[in-house]
């Protein structure tokens, strides 16, 4: 004990010292950067801290190059004061982890503890018995009868009634729309209305700021910071003397669950008033189950906001980007939208093949949730044969997956929506054919698979329908300028998405 409270001190000390060093020297930085395609070296006492810093602003792509550079497609990270985690894009490991040893990989006290000021108790943050119960009443939410109802009655309307003005308005002005900003208001409108049966209203046409809207940004941001930090004796010291993001993160914090308690004294008082509604959404059935505890249950209406309006809305402003530099990919959708335009609503975003293959594409090149971790509750051998010891954090890294040549051929870095159709042997149609779960995480896999997958491939094909039907989507920074990923628990653009929405001569 003695020795590790030196070595905890001494590491507190020395590292000013080191950032300092490696700040002044470019050539040590490079050297230990694995943009060469070298794996980090490790050091005494400090482990791979100098190659970790010196990727602080790309950890996402360091990671996926490290993992990618792997003979196994697998390694051990090694973090100071002899901490180890381990990073894998090898599906045989995903699927071990994932499925078959699922008892053995749980969320774990590390990333319990990093979001607990946050998420709390919800399901993205919960493990046994609490998470089981929260996924069990979810599941409830899912069935055809609830699609329909989503995409007809809340998705639709929402898109004619305040998406599409926005964006003619936008059209006709030439006004430059920050396209990540407008989806992230749709889908935060979405998610509160199927979730909670509660309309914020936070896409108008003014795109007004909202008190809660920047709060809970900057606590998936600050939320996101901890994850990242190579030396978590940082933030929790931050933590415990309430200063700089961590005094941040407090405020924000307090006003999101502000927010969430609202809702949930209103939803109280409907059910007080009428204890049968004709609609129970998710909230409704959580609190009709006997759950009294409001602290619990608004870590499950947070857990709720942060899955509906953040997953959808970084699948959908990486996918309008990747279809503006690819006008053939855009061609086949357009065509793809006329043909089925005559088609109810739910059916129309139901048979949409090509759309639904394009979505999956732009996922593998950009999840929504980059990477993911588990805790190791024993010792394991994993099938490409790295050895996991108990407490080990784990992380499978679905970016990274994406761009392994091994599982998607040596045209990997292409937009290519071909990929995933074939034509059937009887009928001649192209039929959507799906990659198993491990070799494309993006909905995560086994017990935990996501089970808002289907609506959330209703919602954004209708999106995709509503937009590409009337618009192009053209982004407003200088030919040939890529947007900066940057991960704040799901994937985003760096300072927004900038475009200017152009209207097209024929529409129908």
């Amino acid at each position: 004990m003695l020795n590790l409270e030196f070595s905890t001190s001494l590491l507190f000390w020395l590292l000013p010292l080191l950032l300092f060093f490696i700040k002044s020297n470019s050539i040590f930085t490079n050297f230990c950067s694995s943009k060469s395609g070298k794996l980090p070296r490790s050091y005494p006492l400090i482990g791979s801290y100098l190659a970790f810093y010196a990727n602080r602003k790309r950890h996402i792509q360091w990671t996926s190059d490290v993992v990618r550079d792997s003979p196994t497609s697998t390694f051990i990270l090694d973090r100071p004061l002899g901490s180890r985690s381990v990073l894998t894009a090898n599906p045989s490991n995903v699927q071990h982890l994932l499925k078959t040893h699922f008892h053995q990989y749980q969320k774990g006290d590390i990333f319990r503890r990093t979001l607990s000021d946050f998420l709390g108790n919800g399901i993205f943050n919960a493990d046994g018995e609490t998470w089981k119960f929260q996924r069990q009443v979810s599941s409830h939410e899912f069935n055809t009868k609830s699609l329909r109802k989503f995409v007809e009655h809340v998705v639709d309307v929402e898109l004619s009634d305040r998406l599409l003005p926005i964006l003619s308005a936008a059209a006709k002005n030439r006004t430059v729309l920050d396209l990540q900003d407008v989806l992230q208001r749709f889908a935060f409108d979405n998610i509160c209305k199927i979730a909670f049966g509660y309309d914020p209203a936070y896409l108008l046409p003014s795109l007004p700021p909202a008190k809660f809207a920047e709060a809970f940004e900057n606590a998936v941001r600050i939320s996101s910071e901890r994850f990242n930090s190579f030396l978590p004796l940082i933030w929790k010291t931050k933590r415990f003397f309430n200063i700089g993001s961590e005094k941040q993160l407090r405020i924000a914090v307090n006003e999101v669950r502000e927010f969430a308690k609202q809702i949930i004294k209103e939803k109280k008082q409907e059910l007080t008033v009428k204890a049968e509604l004709d609609s129970v959404d998710i909230l409704s059935r959580f609190l009709i189950s006997g759950h009294s505890d409001e602290n619990f249950v608004t870590d499950i209406v947070i857990s709720f906001i942060l899955a509906g309006r953040d997953t959808t809305s970084a699948a959908l402003t990486w996918f309008f980007w990747l279809v503006s530099g690819n006008p053939d990919v855009e061609d086949k959708l357009v065509r793809e939208i006329g043909e089925k335009s005559d088609s109810p609503v739910y059916d129309e975003v139901k048979d949409m093949v090509y759309t639904h293959a394009s979505l999956s594409e732009s996922m593998r090149l950009y999840p929504p949730v980059p990477i993911d971790s588990k805790e190791a509750t024993e010792d394991d051998v994993w099938p490409d044969g790295t050895v996991v010891k108990k407490g080990m954090r784990v992380t499978y890294h679905p970016y990274a997956m994406g761009r392994v040549e091994k599982l998607w051929g040596s045209d990997w870095a292409d937009f290519r929506p071909e990929r995933w159709l074939e034509n059937e042997e009887v009928t001649g149609k192209v039929k959507f054919v799906g990659r198993d779960a491990y070799s494309y995480p993006v909905f995560q896999a086994g017990p935990r698979i996501c089970l808002g997958k289907e609506m959330a491939f209703l919602q954004m094909k209708r999106v995709v329908a509503g937009v590409l039907r009337r618009y192009r989507v053209l982004p407003a920074a200088e030919e040939g300028v890529e947007p900066v990923l940057i991960t704040h628990l799901t994937s985003k653009m760096k300072g927004g998405f900038p475009v200017i929405m152009k209207e097209r001569d024929e529409y129908f």
